[in-house]
Protein backbone atom coordinates (compact mmCIF):
# COMPACT_ATOMS: atom_id res chain seq x y z
CA UNK A 1 0.00 0.00 0.00
CA UNK A 2 1.41 3.37 -0.84
CA UNK A 3 1.51 5.81 1.83
CA UNK A 4 0.28 9.31 0.49
CA UNK A 5 1.28 12.56 2.65
CA UNK A 6 -1.56 14.57 3.36
CA UNK A 7 -2.27 18.39 2.33
CA UNK A 8 -1.76 19.25 6.32
CA UNK A 9 1.75 17.06 6.25
CA UNK A 10 2.94 18.68 3.78
CA UNK A 11 2.64 21.93 4.61
CA UNK A 12 3.80 21.40 8.18
CA UNK A 13 7.36 19.92 6.48
CA UNK A 14 7.71 23.00 4.28
CA UNK A 15 6.69 25.26 7.49
CA UNK A 16 9.82 23.63 9.07
CA UNK A 17 12.21 24.25 6.19
CA UNK A 18 11.43 27.55 5.89
CA UNK A 19 12.27 28.61 10.09
CA UNK A 20 15.06 26.14 9.21
CA UNK A 21 16.27 28.17 6.48
CA UNK A 22 15.59 31.52 8.18
CA UNK A 23 17.60 30.37 11.29
CA UNK A 24 20.49 29.61 9.89
CA UNK A 25 20.34 32.69 7.74
CA UNK A 26 20.09 35.24 10.73
CA UNK A 27 23.02 33.34 12.40
CA UNK A 28 25.16 33.47 9.35
CA UNK A 29 24.24 37.31 8.59
CA UNK A 30 24.61 38.28 12.20
CA UNK A 31 27.37 35.84 14.08
CA UNK A 32 28.93 33.98 11.08
CA UNK A 33 32.88 34.57 10.08
CA UNK A 34 31.80 35.05 6.29
CA UNK A 35 33.42 37.86 5.21
CA UNK A 36 31.13 38.27 2.38
CA UNK A 37 27.70 39.54 1.84
CA UNK A 38 26.34 39.03 5.00
CA UNK A 39 29.03 41.29 6.51
CA UNK A 40 28.69 45.12 8.23
CA UNK A 41 30.74 47.88 9.18
CA UNK A 42 30.41 50.27 12.02
CA UNK A 43 32.71 53.54 12.21
CA UNK A 44 33.81 54.41 15.36
CA UNK A 45 35.32 57.93 15.70
CA UNK A 46 37.41 59.80 18.25
CA UNK A 47 38.94 56.85 20.02
CA UNK A 48 41.26 58.65 22.34
CA UNK A 49 45.25 57.30 22.02
CA UNK A 50 47.07 57.20 25.04
CA UNK A 51 50.75 58.23 25.92
CA UNK A 52 52.22 55.63 27.90
CA UNK A 53 55.56 56.74 29.08
CA UNK A 54 54.65 60.18 29.07
CA UNK A 55 55.99 60.74 32.47
CA UNK A 56 59.34 59.43 31.82
CA UNK A 57 60.25 62.06 29.30
CA UNK A 58 60.79 64.61 32.06
CA UNK A 59 64.05 62.36 33.20
CA UNK A 60 65.43 62.72 30.03
CA UNK A 61 64.84 66.37 29.36
CA UNK A 62 61.64 66.55 27.52
CA UNK A 63 58.14 66.90 27.43
CA UNK A 64 54.97 65.86 25.53
CA UNK A 65 52.69 68.95 24.12
CA UNK A 66 49.26 68.76 23.47
CA UNK A 67 49.67 71.18 20.20
CA UNK A 68 50.30 69.43 17.00
CA UNK A 69 50.10 65.98 19.26
CA UNK A 70 47.44 63.27 17.66
CA UNK A 71 44.89 63.18 20.17
CA UNK A 72 42.53 60.37 18.67
CA UNK A 73 41.73 57.98 15.64
CA UNK A 74 39.27 56.90 13.50
CA UNK A 75 38.48 53.18 12.85
CA UNK A 76 36.15 51.51 10.71
CA UNK A 77 35.39 47.85 11.91
CA UNK A 78 34.01 45.15 10.26
CA UNK A 79 32.27 41.93 11.13
CA UNK A 80 29.29 39.98 11.81
CA UNK A 81 26.18 42.58 11.38
CA UNK A 82 25.06 42.13 14.82
CA UNK A 83 28.02 41.61 16.78
CA UNK A 84 29.65 45.34 14.55
CA UNK A 85 26.29 46.59 15.69
CA UNK A 86 26.87 45.68 19.77
CA UNK A 87 30.34 46.77 19.70
CA UNK A 88 30.82 49.12 22.88
CA UNK A 89 33.56 51.72 22.04
CA UNK A 90 34.61 51.88 25.66
CA UNK A 91 35.75 48.62 25.11
CA UNK A 92 38.34 49.58 22.56
CA UNK A 93 41.78 50.90 23.32
CA UNK A 94 44.55 52.66 21.88
CA UNK A 95 47.94 53.35 23.25
CA UNK A 96 50.86 54.45 22.33
CA UNK A 97 54.49 54.35 24.05
CA UNK A 98 56.99 56.76 24.12
CA UNK A 99 59.47 55.11 26.05
CA UNK A 100 61.57 55.14 22.77
CA UNK A 101 61.56 58.65 22.42
CA UNK A 102 64.98 60.67 23.00
CA UNK A 103 64.95 63.32 21.13
CA UNK A 104 62.63 66.88 20.52
CA UNK A 105 60.27 67.77 17.40
CA UNK A 106 57.90 66.36 15.74
CA UNK A 107 58.04 62.66 14.76
CA UNK A 108 56.10 59.93 14.71
CA UNK A 109 55.35 56.70 16.60
CA UNK A 110 53.43 53.47 16.50
CA UNK A 111 49.91 53.20 18.41
CA UNK A 112 48.51 49.69 19.57
CA UNK A 113 45.09 48.69 19.30
CA UNK A 114 43.23 46.53 22.43
CA UNK A 115 40.33 45.56 23.18
CA UNK A 116 38.99 45.61 26.84
CA UNK A 117 37.39 41.56 28.03
CA UNK A 118 35.13 41.79 30.74
CA UNK A 119 37.39 41.93 33.57
CA UNK A 120 39.32 44.95 31.73
CA UNK A 121 41.90 43.26 30.12
CA UNK A 122 43.13 44.47 27.08
CA UNK A 123 43.97 41.71 24.62
CA UNK A 124 44.46 42.37 20.72
CA UNK A 125 41.26 39.99 20.04
CA UNK A 126 38.06 41.59 20.28
CA UNK A 127 37.14 38.70 23.03
CA UNK A 128 35.08 36.22 22.19
CA UNK A 129 32.17 37.96 22.74
CA UNK A 130 33.68 39.94 19.60
CA UNK A 131 35.40 37.49 18.03
CA UNK A 132 35.41 37.98 13.85
CA UNK A 133 35.41 42.13 14.25
CA UNK A 134 38.42 43.39 12.98
CA UNK A 135 39.77 46.45 12.35
CA UNK A 136 39.20 47.63 8.46
CA UNK A 137 40.18 51.27 8.27
CA UNK A 138 41.97 53.98 10.20
CA UNK A 139 42.42 57.40 9.46
CA UNK A 140 46.16 57.56 10.44
CA UNK A 141 48.35 54.96 10.21
CA UNK A 142 51.24 56.42 13.04
CA UNK A 143 50.10 58.91 15.60
CA UNK A 144 52.31 62.10 15.18
CA UNK A 145 53.63 63.43 18.56
CA UNK A 146 54.98 67.10 19.66
CA UNK A 147 58.04 66.75 21.90
CA UNK A 148 59.62 69.63 23.15
CA UNK A 149 62.89 70.31 25.76
CA UNK A 150 62.56 70.69 28.78
CA UNK A 151 63.48 74.13 30.48
CA UNK A 152 63.75 74.33 34.29
CA UNK A 153 64.37 76.49 36.67
CA UNK A 154 64.73 75.72 40.76
CA UNK A 155 62.47 78.48 42.89
CA UNK A 156 61.92 79.21 46.85
CA UNK A 157 59.00 77.55 48.70
CA UNK A 158 57.37 80.28 51.53
CA UNK A 159 55.24 79.21 53.78
CA UNK A 160 51.94 81.53 54.82
CA UNK A 161 50.05 81.03 57.89
CA UNK A 162 47.04 81.87 58.57
CA UNK A 163 44.72 80.94 61.85
CA UNK A 164 45.28 82.24 65.46
CA UNK A 165 47.75 80.86 68.42
CA UNK A 166 46.00 80.80 71.72
CA UNK A 167 46.57 82.77 74.48
CA UNK A 168 49.56 82.20 76.24
CA UNK A 169 51.33 80.46 73.98
CA UNK A 170 53.85 81.17 70.95
CA UNK A 171 54.92 79.82 67.64
CA UNK A 172 58.20 79.80 66.06
CA UNK A 173 59.39 79.70 62.62
CA UNK A 174 57.80 77.26 60.07
CA UNK A 175 60.05 73.88 58.92
CA UNK A 176 60.01 72.84 55.41
CA UNK A 177 61.01 69.65 53.98
CA UNK A 178 62.21 71.57 51.79
CA UNK A 179 62.97 75.13 50.83
CA UNK A 180 63.10 74.83 47.14
CA UNK A 181 61.47 72.93 44.56
CA UNK A 182 62.27 72.84 40.79
CA UNK A 183 59.83 73.64 38.50
CA UNK A 184 59.89 72.17 34.84
CA UNK A 185 58.22 72.51 31.52
CA UNK A 186 58.44 75.16 28.34
CA UNK A 187 60.16 78.17 28.85
CA UNK A 188 56.72 80.66 28.36
CA UNK A 189 55.06 78.30 30.97
CA UNK A 190 58.09 78.59 34.18
CA UNK A 191 59.17 82.20 33.45
CA UNK A 192 56.77 83.45 35.12
CA UNK A 193 57.01 81.70 38.27
CA UNK A 194 59.02 83.74 41.02
CA UNK A 195 58.21 81.70 43.96
CA UNK A 196 55.84 78.60 45.42
CA UNK A 197 54.02 78.98 48.08
CA UNK A 198 52.14 76.38 50.81
CA UNK A 199 49.59 77.83 52.97
CA UNK A 200 49.65 76.01 56.70
CA UNK A 201 46.21 76.88 58.50
CA UNK A 202 46.37 76.63 61.98
CA UNK A 203 42.54 76.94 63.21
CA UNK A 204 41.53 79.21 65.42
CA UNK A 205 43.56 78.93 69.28
CA UNK A 206 46.58 76.14 68.36
CA UNK A 207 48.03 75.37 71.33
CA UNK A 208 50.47 72.60 70.51
CA UNK A 209 52.75 71.67 67.26
CA UNK A 210 51.05 70.98 64.45
CA UNK A 211 52.98 69.25 61.58
CA UNK A 212 51.06 68.91 57.79
CA UNK A 213 51.45 68.04 54.14
CA UNK A 214 50.61 70.67 51.79
CA UNK A 215 50.58 70.88 47.73
CA UNK A 216 52.85 73.93 46.15
CA UNK A 217 51.21 76.88 44.66
CA UNK A 218 53.30 78.88 42.04
CA UNK A 219 53.19 82.82 42.06
CA UNK A 220 54.68 85.77 39.87
CA UNK A 221 56.41 88.73 40.82
CA UNK A 222 53.47 90.40 41.73
CA UNK A 223 51.97 87.77 43.65
CA UNK A 224 49.30 86.79 41.08
CA UNK A 225 48.71 82.76 41.04
CA UNK A 226 50.49 81.14 38.08
CA UNK A 227 48.53 78.51 36.12
CA UNK A 228 50.64 74.77 37.09
CA UNK A 229 48.98 72.88 34.04
CA UNK A 230 51.77 72.05 31.69
CA UNK A 231 54.60 72.01 34.46
CA UNK A 232 56.45 69.40 36.15
CA UNK A 233 57.34 69.85 39.96
CA UNK A 234 59.61 68.11 41.56
CA UNK A 235 57.87 67.44 44.49
CA UNK A 236 54.35 68.21 44.34
CA UNK A 237 53.70 68.40 48.70
CA UNK A 238 55.67 69.70 51.04
CA UNK A 239 55.91 68.76 55.25
CA UNK A 240 55.39 71.95 57.07
CA UNK A 241 55.89 71.90 60.97
CA UNK A 242 55.34 74.49 63.48
CA UNK A 243 56.46 74.12 66.98
CA UNK A 244 54.18 75.70 69.28
CA UNK A 245 56.15 77.29 72.22
CA UNK A 246 54.73 77.60 75.97
CA UNK A 247 56.16 79.19 79.10
CA UNK A 248 55.14 77.09 82.20
CA UNK A 249 56.16 77.08 85.78
CA UNK A 250 56.46 73.41 87.46
CA UNK A 251 56.23 72.59 90.80
CA UNK A 252 59.33 70.89 92.31
CA UNK A 253 58.59 68.00 94.44
CA UNK A 254 60.34 65.50 96.84
CA UNK A 255 59.39 61.81 97.12
CA UNK A 256 58.83 61.36 101.07
CA UNK A 257 59.24 58.02 102.62
CA UNK A 258 57.20 57.61 105.75
CA UNK A 259 58.07 54.90 108.51
CA UNK A 260 56.20 54.07 111.90
CA UNK A 261 57.30 56.96 113.51
CA UNK A 262 58.46 59.20 111.30
CA UNK A 263 55.64 60.64 109.36
CA UNK A 264 55.32 63.74 107.02
CA UNK A 265 53.11 64.89 109.25
CA UNK A 266 55.36 65.61 112.09
CA UNK A 267 57.62 67.81 110.24
CA UNK A 268 58.79 71.15 108.77
CA UNK A 269 59.76 71.94 105.73
CA UNK A 270 60.60 74.35 103.08
CA UNK A 271 61.84 73.74 99.49
CA UNK A 272 63.95 76.56 98.19
CA UNK A 273 63.19 77.21 95.17
CA UNK A 274 59.62 76.17 94.87
CA UNK A 275 59.46 76.55 91.28
CA UNK A 276 61.19 76.58 87.78
CA UNK A 277 59.95 78.25 84.84
CA UNK A 278 60.40 76.64 81.98
CA UNK A 279 59.82 77.23 77.98
CA UNK A 280 59.39 74.49 75.95
CA UNK A 281 57.21 72.79 72.62
CA UNK A 282 53.58 72.79 74.43
CA UNK A 283 52.94 69.28 73.09
CA UNK A 284 56.18 68.11 75.17
CA UNK A 285 54.99 70.14 78.52
CA UNK A 286 50.86 69.61 78.15
CA UNK A 287 50.85 66.94 80.85
CA UNK A 288 53.82 68.20 83.20
CA UNK A 289 53.22 70.06 86.02
CA UNK A 290 55.93 68.84 88.33
CA UNK A 291 59.45 68.06 88.55
CA UNK A 292 60.21 64.97 91.13
CA UNK A 293 63.56 66.02 92.60
CA UNK A 294 64.17 62.71 94.26
CA UNK A 295 63.62 60.65 97.35
CA UNK A 296 63.79 61.69 100.70
CA UNK A 297 63.68 58.83 103.61
CA UNK A 298 62.39 60.04 107.19
CA UNK A 299 64.04 57.55 109.10
CA UNK A 300 67.37 60.33 108.27
CA UNK A 301 66.27 62.78 110.50
CA UNK A 302 66.21 60.16 113.73
CA UNK A 303 69.35 60.75 114.40
CA UNK A 304 69.27 64.59 114.11
CA UNK A 305 66.32 65.91 113.67
CA UNK A 306 66.85 68.37 111.20
CA UNK A 307 68.94 68.08 107.89
CA UNK A 308 69.46 70.32 104.95
CA UNK A 309 69.50 68.16 101.53
CA UNK A 310 70.58 69.04 97.95
CA UNK A 311 68.75 68.15 94.50
CA UNK A 312 70.43 68.66 91.55
CA UNK A 313 67.65 68.50 88.57
CA UNK A 314 67.05 69.01 84.59
CA UNK A 315 64.00 70.26 83.06
CA UNK A 316 62.42 68.29 80.40
CA UNK A 317 64.51 67.62 76.93
CA UNK A 318 64.17 69.92 74.59
CA UNK A 319 62.84 72.65 77.29
CA UNK A 320 64.73 75.54 78.55
CA UNK A 321 65.46 76.68 81.80
CA UNK A 322 64.09 80.52 82.08
CA UNK A 323 64.74 80.21 85.97
CA UNK A 324 68.51 79.34 85.36
CA UNK A 325 68.18 77.19 88.63
CA UNK A 326 69.68 73.62 88.30
CA UNK A 327 69.54 72.60 92.49
CA UNK A 328 67.07 72.80 94.85
CA UNK A 329 67.48 72.74 98.82
CA UNK A 330 65.29 71.26 100.90
CA UNK A 331 65.52 72.10 104.61
CA UNK A 332 63.40 69.65 106.93
CA UNK A 333 63.03 69.18 110.76
CA UNK A 334 60.73 67.18 113.03
CA UNK A 335 58.45 69.09 114.98
CA UNK A 336 58.36 66.77 117.67
CA UNK A 337 60.67 64.01 118.33
CA UNK A 338 61.48 61.58 121.34
CA UNK A 339 63.79 59.10 121.51
CA UNK A 340 63.60 56.09 124.36
CA UNK A 341 65.15 52.64 125.36
CA UNK A 342 63.00 50.45 126.60
CA UNK A 343 63.76 46.76 128.00
CA UNK A 344 61.64 43.57 126.48
CA UNK A 345 60.02 41.39 129.12
CA UNK A 346 58.23 39.04 126.46
CA UNK A 347 59.90 36.39 124.53
CA UNK A 348 57.97 34.37 122.20
CA UNK A 349 59.13 31.46 119.79
CA UNK A 350 56.69 30.95 116.99
CA UNK A 351 58.93 28.80 114.76
CA UNK A 352 57.53 25.28 114.07
CA UNK A 353 60.67 22.86 115.28
CA UNK A 354 60.94 19.03 114.34
CA UNK A 355 59.21 16.95 116.86
CA UNK A 356 61.91 15.86 119.99
CA UNK A 357 63.35 19.60 119.69
CA UNK A 358 63.42 22.62 121.83
CA UNK A 359 64.57 25.87 122.12
CA UNK A 360 65.20 28.21 124.85
CA UNK A 361 66.01 31.65 124.89
CA UNK A 362 69.18 32.60 126.63
CA UNK A 363 69.34 36.43 126.66
CA UNK A 364 67.67 37.87 129.79
CA UNK A 365 68.46 41.66 129.72
CA UNK A 366 67.29 43.02 125.94
CA UNK A 367 66.57 46.73 125.45
CA UNK A 368 65.56 48.47 122.46
CA UNK A 369 65.32 52.38 120.82
CA UNK A 370 62.04 53.87 120.00
CA UNK A 371 61.07 56.91 118.50
CA UNK A 372 58.43 59.06 117.73
CA UNK A 373 56.12 62.24 119.30
CA UNK A 374 57.18 62.26 123.07
CA UNK A 375 53.41 61.51 123.89
CA UNK A 376 53.74 58.51 121.64
CA UNK A 377 57.28 57.20 123.07
CA UNK A 378 55.88 57.92 127.08
CA UNK A 379 52.87 56.15 126.37
CA UNK A 380 55.37 52.84 125.54
CA UNK A 381 55.56 49.99 128.87
CA UNK A 382 57.95 47.27 128.50
CA UNK A 383 54.72 45.03 128.52
CA UNK A 384 54.03 46.41 125.18
CA UNK A 385 57.26 45.21 123.79
CA UNK A 386 57.70 41.47 122.41
CA UNK A 387 60.63 39.81 121.17
CA UNK A 388 59.96 36.98 118.64
CA UNK A 389 63.73 35.46 117.61
CA UNK A 390 64.06 34.11 113.96
CA UNK A 391 64.64 30.04 113.80
CA UNK A 392 63.70 29.29 110.06
CA UNK A 393 67.56 28.88 109.55
CA UNK A 394 68.21 27.18 112.77
CA UNK A 395 65.56 24.16 113.38
CA UNK A 396 67.78 21.12 112.24
CA UNK A 397 70.23 22.27 114.35
CA UNK A 398 71.55 21.99 118.11
CA UNK A 399 73.42 24.19 120.48
CA UNK A 400 73.70 27.78 121.10
CA UNK A 401 73.30 30.50 118.57
CA UNK A 402 73.00 34.00 118.24
CA UNK A 403 69.71 34.90 115.98
CA UNK A 404 67.97 38.29 114.69
CA UNK A 405 64.64 38.57 116.41
CA UNK A 406 62.08 41.01 115.24
CA UNK A 407 60.32 43.33 117.80
CA UNK A 408 57.14 44.09 118.02
CA UNK A 409 55.26 47.40 120.01
CA UNK A 410 51.32 46.77 120.06
CA UNK A 411 50.56 50.24 120.87
CA UNK A 412 48.14 53.27 119.61
CA UNK A 413 50.74 55.27 119.09
CA UNK A 414 53.16 55.37 116.36
CA UNK A 415 56.46 54.32 117.21
CA UNK A 416 59.46 53.45 115.32
CA UNK A 417 62.23 50.89 116.13
CA UNK A 418 65.89 51.89 115.36
CA UNK A 419 68.39 49.83 114.80
CA UNK A 420 68.73 45.64 114.81
CA UNK A 421 68.60 43.25 117.60
CA UNK A 422 69.78 39.60 118.66
CA UNK A 423 69.51 37.17 121.35
CA UNK A 424 70.93 34.11 121.83
CA UNK A 425 69.15 30.49 121.70
CA UNK A 426 69.87 27.26 123.01
CA UNK A 427 68.13 24.22 120.25
CA UNK A 428 68.67 21.08 121.76
CA UNK A 429 67.12 17.86 121.67
CA UNK A 430 64.59 16.87 124.44
CA UNK A 431 65.06 13.98 126.44
CA UNK A 432 62.27 10.83 126.59
CA UNK A 433 60.90 11.78 129.42
CA UNK A 434 60.55 15.65 128.72
CA UNK A 435 59.31 14.59 125.06
CA UNK A 436 56.45 12.16 127.32
CA UNK A 437 55.57 15.46 129.99
CA UNK A 438 54.56 17.08 126.69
Amino acid sequence: MQNKKTPAMRALYLLLALVIAVGVWFYVDNYGDNGGAFSAEQAVTEIPIEYIGADGLADRGLMLLEEGTSASVDITFEGPRLLVARLDRSKVRLTADLSSVTAAGTQTVSYRLAFLDGQGRATTQASTRFSGVTAKEYSIERATVNISELNSKEVDVRCELVGTVAEGYSAGQPELSQTTVEVQGLAEDIDDIAYAKVTLDLGDGVEETVTQLLTCQFFDANDQLVDKSGIHVSSEQIQVTLKVYVTKELQLRVNYLQSPGARLSNTTRSLEPETVTVYGEASTLKDITSITLGDFDLLELVGTGSTTHTYSFLVPDGCENLSGVTRASLHISFNDLATARIPVSQFLIDTELPDGKSAEILTEDLRISIFGTTADVESVTTEDVTATPDLSDYAAASGVYTVPVHVDIVTAGDIGISGTYQVQVRIREQAPEEQGAE
